[in-house]
């Protein structure tokens, strides 16, 4: 029990400060404006530090690669696998979030005046192709240290990485370089999280006071709605994605050993503490050793089903709060896309949640006052996306195999188990 709490400890804290924040706001209203600076202050160290995480964090974890001897056919068929199952989470997560739009029937006026005092960015008047440049550039390097400008920082990032990593040992000293930076970044931001329940819920005590209680109802259905499309997810897709790898066959396998994954993610609500497990997990599947040993930490990494979910759900909160199309094929396409990039892209970075949705509120222009907004579902949606995220990597494991090792490979895995005992 000492062990779940301690897991726990800095959800529930957070959980508790929003509670309390909300019920401040409830209470006094308008008042309870007077906390908002020590708001302001938690969201400046956030905004003053994201810019050097995004940097190091993604040029060290590039730059420092030691997984590039791997066969291509096994990176080729996972790079395939998780494209593919996270873009079925995004479109499954949109469909979901316009049956069950979370702020149904909430009153938003109050809402524009803080887009009136901020601004949104006028994308409108420009054609795609120049919004496509504008999206992934910038004219110049000064605008790659601004928090408005995160994908653009993100693809240099990488560039930066890349270049570091293939000029071999003279690229040695920058990679060391930036591994340094990257841990530097990560204590600070870990400084700063001491702060967040205070910051979090005298921010939250705000937008409630200034918005209005009714938003609370909105977390609720967001809440309930991502619950059901774990429940739905959990058992129905990944029955199928174990079928695809196996026959019935692969089903019984995984669900024989899914138990212990998911335990241990719902457990740990950390998908970098159930590696072990998933590794073990993934062995008794049958998965051959090289594909395991890639897969799982990779996957644990770089692809999370659970967080696609969760960023298709806060930009659709957002379209909602806001009064945005969200039905039009633009919309679709760009709420789908920036939900994989938020959750399959930013699930590689340290911090990569406040990344993600940093990168939501530059994509589509909202102001940075908004970001607690959608920080707040992040905390709510936590255990299940993480149950999501860290299991979905066993049975991703075993449709990899299928790819690699071909339609039989559960029977030659059994069989050659059987022969060795």
């Amino acid at each position: 029990m000492g062990k779940l709490l301690a897991n726990y400890k800095s959800t529930i804290l957070l959980l508790l400060s929003i509670i309390i924040g909300g019920i401040a706001g409830v209470i006094f209203g308008s008042k309870a404006t007077i906390v908002k600076p020590f708001g302001d202050l938690f969201l400046n160290l956030m905004f003053t530090i994201i810019v050097p995480l995004v940097f190091f964090s993604i040029a060290s974890a590039i730059a420092n690669m030691n997984g590039m001897k791997r066969l291509g056919k096994i990176m080729g068929s996972i790079f395939l696998v998780f494209i593919i199952t996270a873009l079925i989470s995004a479109i499954l997560g949109y469909i979901g979030a316009i049956i069950v739009d979370p702020l149904k029937n909430t009153d938003i006026s109050s809402i524009k005046s803080i887009m009136s005092s901020s601004g949104e960015q006028k994308a409108d008047d420009v054609t795609f192709l120049g919004q496509l440049v504008k999206t992934f550039t910038v004219g110049d390097f000064s605008e790659l240290f601004s928090k408005s400008n995160m994908l653009q920082l993100i693809v240099f990032s990488i560039l930066f990485g890349l270049a570091t990593a293939m000029v071999g040992e003279k690229g040695k000293p920058i990679a060391n370089l930036l591994s340094s930076g990257s841990a530097i970044m990560m204590k600070f931001v870990k400084f700063i999280m001491y702060y967040a329940p205070i910051g979090l819920g005298c921010y939250f005590a705000t937008v409630i006071g200034e918005l209005g209680p009714q938003i609370l109802e909105g977390y609720v259905r967001a809440f309930v709605l991502y619950l059901v499309l774990s429940i739905i997810y959990y058992f129905g897709f990944f029955t199928i994605y174990a079928f695809f790898a196996g026959g019935k066959e692969g089903v019984k396998v995984f669900w024989k050993n899914a138990i212990p994954p998911s335990v241990t993610a719902i457990a740990t609500c950390s998908s970098a503490a159930c590696i072990p497990v998933n590794l073990e997990s993934v062995k008794k599947m049958g998965v051959p050793n090289d594909i395991a040993e890639t897969i799982v930490p990779l996957g644990a990494n770089t692809h999370k089903d659970g967080s696609v979910f969760g960023g298709v759900l806060k930009i659709v909160f957002l379209f909602s709060l806001f009064g945005k199309d969200m039905t039009s094929v633009t919309g679709i396409l760009s709420i789908i896309a920036v939900s994989f990039l938020v959750g399959a892209v930013m699930g590689a970075i340290p911090g990569g949640g406040m990344i993600g949705e940093m990168l939501i509120l530059s994509v589509f222009g909202f102001p940075p006052e908004v970001l607690p907004i959608i920080a707040v579902i992040s905390t709510i949606i936590d255990v299940p996306a993480t149950l999501l995220n860290s299991t979905g990597n066993t049975v991703c494991a075993m449709m990899v195999s299928r790819l690699v090792e071909g339609k039989n490979w559960l029977k030659k895995a059994f069989s050659k188990e059987n022969a060795l005992s």
